[in-house]
């Protein structure tokens, strides 16, 4: 009977220890539920501080439609980059009238050409300088570093994407007049070493952290890339400058 009754004891210590792991896993899962619903809730309209970073803006997509610059502006954006549509991509019929908005606006304007690197430096560039005015009142144009060429067919070597985008950079710079910032991707960093083999201004990506993937200091900061306000449709990508 006494072991009966250990018996019967020990497996109730084991259903209720059970039961409290299981209520302690809840509990946690429920926890991080929360929070990154909070997150994910605040950095709809999460900006650094303008103390920290008093001259802030954004990013506008390439394909974007209903950006008001004006609202833009007026909601403490002091400039706005436009990506450019890179070429073998969708067509962007409204770049035009969307640069001329930005112009108009009273904003500081720039624009991104997206790298790719199964592609020759060549027509990349001709996309650019076909698309993009040479203009004493755009900012230094943004060359983006993002894909990498493991699904480039035919395969292009490491080598070739560093030659191509030596060539590309140089070619923005001649058109433009401006040195060229690399809005430069943590991927493509690790893969190629672009900060330290390539001296221009950098541009870094990490939402609410502040990025050093790097290695060295950094110009732009693309800080949010979800952010929701009234000055478009869709979430913009929110960047400051580092002074």
């Amino acid at each position: 009977m006494a072991r009966s009754r250990n018996a019967k004891s020990s497996r109730r210590r084991k259903a209720g220890a059970g039961r409290w792991l299981f209520r302690t896993v809840a509990l946690l899962a429920l926890t991080a539920l929360a929070f990154a619903a909070w997150l994910w809730w605040d950095m709809r309209e999460w900006r650094p501080d303008t103390q920290l970073y008093p001259e802030q803006g954004a990013v506008i997509a390439s394909g974007a439609s209903g950006t008001r610059f004006e609202t833009l502006k007026a909601l403490g954006g002091d400039f706005v980059y436009l990506e450019l549509a890179p070429v073998g991509g969708a067509p962007d019929p409204g770049f035009a009238a969307r640069l001329n908005a930005a112009l108009t606006s009273g904003l500081k304007v720039g624009v991104i050409y997206p790298f790719d690197p199964c592609l020759r430096a060549d027509p990349q560039s001709a996309r650019f300088t076909r698309m993009v005015p040479r203009s004493d009142d755009l900012l230094p144009p943004a060359v983006a570093l993002a894909e990498i060429a493991d699904g480039c067919d035919p395969s292009v070597s490491d080598a070739a994407v560093e030659s191509e985008l030596l060539t590309l950079v140089n070619q923005i710079e001649m058109h433009s007049g401006k040195p060229a910032i690399l809005k430069l991707a943590e991927g493509f960093q690790e893969r190629h070493a672009t900060a330290r083999n390539l001296g221009r201004d950098l541009w870094l990506m990490r939402d609410r952290a502040r990025p050093d993937y790097a290695g060295r200091p950094w110009l732009l900061w693309s800080a949010n890339s979800h952010l929701v306000s009234e000055a478009s449709p869709e979430p913009i990508e929110w960047t400051v400058v580092q002074k």
